[in-house]
C-alpha cells in the first residue's frame, strides 16, 4: 500500500476505525446509557465525512491498481449516503429510546453498513464490487431483525437474508461468468475487452449482475422482500432501507454499466428499460390497494427506482446526471415523509394505517401541510421539486430516443399519484374519527419542516445539485 493509496480510502479507513472503537466502546461500557451518544456521534462522524468529502476536489484518483476509484462520481453518491444516514439516526433516536429498542449496536451496524456502501459506488472491481455489497449487506441484514421480541422484526431480518443470499449468489454467477470470458476482474480490463462481437457468455454474465443488484435497488421483478421488510422492521430502520442503501445500490448501477460495459450501451440499455417500466408500474399499481403506510412507501420506492432506472437506461450523461439528481430528491423526500411517520402514534403505540390519518389537518395543520407538499412532491406534481426529478429523468430518455420509455414513466406516474393524493384526501377531508397523534421531537421536526421546505425553494436552482451531478456523471460516461 502506497501513500496515495491509503489517503484516497482514508474516509473508509476512518469511518471503519471509528466504527469498531465505537463498538468496544459499547462494550466496556454500561450499554443501555451509551447508545443515544453513540447515535448522536455516528450521525456527526458522517456528516463531518460528508464537508470532507465534498470538499475533495475535482480530480479522479485511483487506489490498489484500480480496485478503487475516488471520483467526482464516487463523491456525489458519498455525500448523499452519508448525510441521509446522519439524517435518519438522529430522527430516529427518540422513538426507539422511548420503545426499549435502542442498543448501542445500531448506530454500530449503520457505520459499518455506510462503510460498505462507500466502497461499493467506489468499486473498480468486481472483487471490490462485491465485497462492498456483502459487508453493507451483512449489517442491514441484522439491523432488520434487531428488535427481538418482535415476530414481524424477526421475520423481516430473515426473508431479507434469504433473499439477499439469492441474489449475491446471482451477482457473483455472474461476476464468475465475466471474468471467465473477460479475463480480468477489473472493470477497465472488462472494457477494453468488448471490441467487436461481444461473446454471449459475457452478456449472461451481465445479465446476472444486473438482476442481483435489481434485487439491490428492490426494482420489480426482484422486489418480492421490499414489502414485508418494510413493513416487519421498525420504522427507523425503514426509513435507513429507503434512503442511504438505494443511492448505494443505484451508484453502483451506474458504475458497473459505465466503467465494465460502456461500449455495449445497446444490449444493456435494454434491460435496464425493461426493470424501469416493470418498476414504475408495479409500484404504481400495487401501492393503491394499501392501507399500511409503510407497506405503501415500499411500493413507492419500487416505483421511483424504476424512475431513475430510466435515467441509466439513457446511457448518456445527460442521463446519468438525472439520475443522480433524482436520487438526491428521492432521499430529500424520504427523510421528510419518515420523520413523520416515525412521529404518528396512539396512546404512546406506534400507529402506520392510512385511515388513522383521517381529519388530521383540523389537529396540526401546520405538520399536515408540510406532508401535503411531500406526498406532493412524491407524486411528481408542479412546482414541488420532485416533479423536476421526474422531468429530468424522462427528458433523459427523450433526448436518447426512448420516447416510448418517456411515456410510459409519464402514465404509470399519473397512476400513482392516486394513492399519494388519497393520503392528502384523508388528512383534509376524511371521515371525523379518532385522529392519530403526531409527536415530534425538536429535531425530527426540523427535518420534517427542512424537507417540506426544499421540495418548495429548491425550484429555484435545486441547490446548486444540477453542476455537481453533471460534473459526476461526465466523469463516469466517457
Amino acid at each position: 500500500m502506497t501513500a496515495l493509496d491509503f489517503n484516497t480510502v482514508l474516509p473508509e479507513v476512518m469511518l471503519a476505525i471509528y466504527a469498531m472503537a465505537a463498538l468496544m466502546f459499547g462494550v466496556y461500557t454500561s450499554k443501555d446509557k451509551v447508545a443515544p451518544l453513540l447515535t448522536w456521534v455516528t450521525a456527526g462522524v458522517f456528516a463531518v465525512l460528508a464537508l470532507w468529502i465534498g470538499a475533495g476536489g475535482e480530480g479522479a484518483r485511483e487506489a490498489f491498481g484500480g480496485l478503487f476509484v475516488d471520483d467526482p462520481f464516487a463523491r456525489f453518491a458519498k455525500v448523499v449516503i452519508l448525510l441521509s444516514a446522519a439524517a435518519v439516526l438522529v430522527m430516529s433516536q427518540d422513538y426507539m429510546e422511548r420503545r426499549g429498542i435502542l442498543r448501542f449496536e445500531y448506530p454500530v451496524l449503520v457505520a459499518l453498513s455506510v462503510v460498505g456502501m462507500m466502497v461499493m459506488v467506489s468499486s473498480g472491481d468486481l472483487i471490490t464490487l462485491y465485497m462492498g455489497l456483502e459487508l453493507q449487506s451483512l449489517a442491514l441484514y441484522v439491523i432488520a431483525s434487531i428488535r427481538r421480541d418482535s415476530v414481524k422484526s424477526t421475520e423481516a431480518g430473515l426473508k431479507y437474508f434469504v433473499l439477499g443470499a439469492l441474489s449475491s449468489g446471482l451477482l457473483l454467477y455472474g461476476a464468475s461468468l465475466t471474468y471467465g470470458y473477460a479475463g480480468t476482474t477489473q472493470f477497465a480490463g472488462i472494457l477494453s475487452t468488448l471490441q467487436g462481437e461481444v461473446p454471449v457468455g459475457l452478456l449472461f454474465g451481465l445479465v446476472f449482475m444486473l438482476s442481483g443488484l435489481a434485487f439491490k435497488v428492490s426494482a420489480a421483478p426482484f422486489h418480492m422482500w421490499t414489502p414485508d421488510v418494510y413493513e416487519g422492521a421498525p420504522t427507523p430502520v425503514t426509513a435507513f432501507f429507503a434512503t442511504a442503501p438505494k443511492v448505494a445500490a443505484m451508484g453502483l448501477f451506474a458504475r458497473l454499466i459505465h466503467d465494465a460495459f460502456g461500449a455495449i450501451p445497446g444490449d444493456w440499455g435494454q434491460v435496464i428499460a425493461a426493470l424501469a417500466v416493470l418498476s414504475m408500474f408495479l409500484g404504481a399499481i400495487a401501492a393503491i390497494g394499501q392501507r399500511d403506510i409503510k407497506r405503501l412507501m415500499a411500493y413507492s420506492s419500487i416505483a421511483h427506482m424504476g424512475y431513475a432506472l430510466v435515467g441509466l437506461a439513457a446511457g448518456t450523461v445527460a442521463g446519468v446526471q438525472a439520475t443522480l439528481i433524482y436520487m438526491a430528491i428521492y432521499v430529500t423526500m424520504n427523510v421528510g415523509t419518515f420523520a413523520f411517520i416515525l412521529s404518528m402514534e396512539r396512546d404512546g403505540k406506534p400507529v402506520t394505517s392510512i385511515d388513522s390519518l383521517n381529519m388530521f389537518s383540523k389537529k396540526e395543520p401546520m405538520k399536515a401541510l408540510a406532508m401535503l407538499v411531500l406526498l406532493f412532491s412524491l407524486a411528481g406534481v408542479p412546482p414541488m421539486v420532485g416533479f423536476f426529478g421526474k422531468f429530468y429523468v424522462l427528458k433523459a430518455a427523450v433526448d436518447a430516443h426512448m420516447t416510448w420509455l418517456a411515456i410510459a414513466g409519464a402514465v404509470a406516474s399519473v397512476i400513482g399519484a392516486f394513492y399519494y393524493l388519497r393520503i392528502v384526501f384523508f388528512m383534509y377531508f376524511g371521515k371525523d374519527a379518532d385522529t392519530v397523534e403526531s409527536r415530534m421531537v425538536p429535531v425530527q421536526w426540523a427535518l420534517f419542516v427542512a424537507s417540506a421546505a426544499i421540495m418548495l425553494v429548491g425550484i429555484v436552482n435545486l441547490f446548486g445539485i444540477e453542476a455537481s451531478a453533471a460534473l459526476a456523471a461526465e466523469t463516469l460516461v466517457r
